[in-house]
């Protein structure tokens, strides 16, 4: 699953299934195994300097092409789109990348902390209260431009500390200080709305499908 700022996002997986057997029916019933994507299968967080990031750029890219859907014709073209929209985050003041790999890559978060000025907030315009301005002006808020997960981890244990969209996030929040995470979602793309809210994200205090400010987008939020 995948999240874009400030460009219209799109929601990308990695086709994958639950893992484990039910118990005998012979045995009494017990706590049902954790299953999906736990640290225990050996995914590990890390962040990329922006030297890695140029050195990984092809895997990146392959890991978008491969869960953004569509024929290989639309690979590329969401492929070398993805790019792009990376190399010009990767310019900005504090941006980072995480990702998680075991013997491969397996999934990446990306973003950037955001001051009162500056054209961060394009895009977001009339979409911010008061309160998240002031916190930017702090620079206490967080902009998260993609999460890139398989499909597991959207279906799957979404509400656990260890999945592993909610590792990723936490971990960017965490590494740069920050109270709250914004991101845009283009409006009619309920299917990453609905996995960003089962990992934590909320609509803005007194937002909700039907008082939303009209425009393409609307605005989720993540508190620490």
């Amino acid at each position: 699953m995948t999240v874009n700022v400030p460009a219209a996002p799109t929601t990308t997986e990695l086709l994958g299934r639950p893992v484990g057997s039910h118990p005998p029916a012979t045995r009494k019933p017990g706590p049902r195994p954790e299953r999906g994507s736990s640290p225990r299968e050996g995914q590990r967080v890390r962040a990329l300097t922006r030297r890695q990031i140029e050195d990984h750029l092809q895997e990146l890219g392959d890991l978008y092409a491969e869960t953004s859907g569509g024929g290989p014709w639309a690979w590329n073209q969401a492929r070398s789109a993805f790019l792009r929209r990376l190399a010009t985050d990767a310019r900005r003041p504090g941006f980072e990348l995480l990702i998680a790999e075991t013997t491969v890559l397996t999934g990446c978060a990306h973003g950037f902390p955001v001051r009162g000025d500056g054209p961060w907030w394009e895009g977001f315009d009339g979409y911010l209260p008061g309160r998240l301005l002031r916190l930017a002006a702090s620079g206490r808020l967080f902009v998260i431009s993609g999460i890139h997960v398989p499909s597991r981890v959207r279906r799957q244990n979404q509400d656990r500390a260890w999945n592993l969209a909610r590792r990723l996030q936490k971990r960017l929040l965490t590494d740069h200080g920050a109270a709250v995470s914004v991101t845009l979602v283009k409006r009619s793309d309920h299917r990453t709305v609905e996995a960003l809210r089962s990992w934590g994200w909320r609509y803005m205090e007194g937002d909700t499908p039907r008082t939303a400010p009209l425009g393409p987008f609307r605005v989720l939020v993540l508190d620490t």
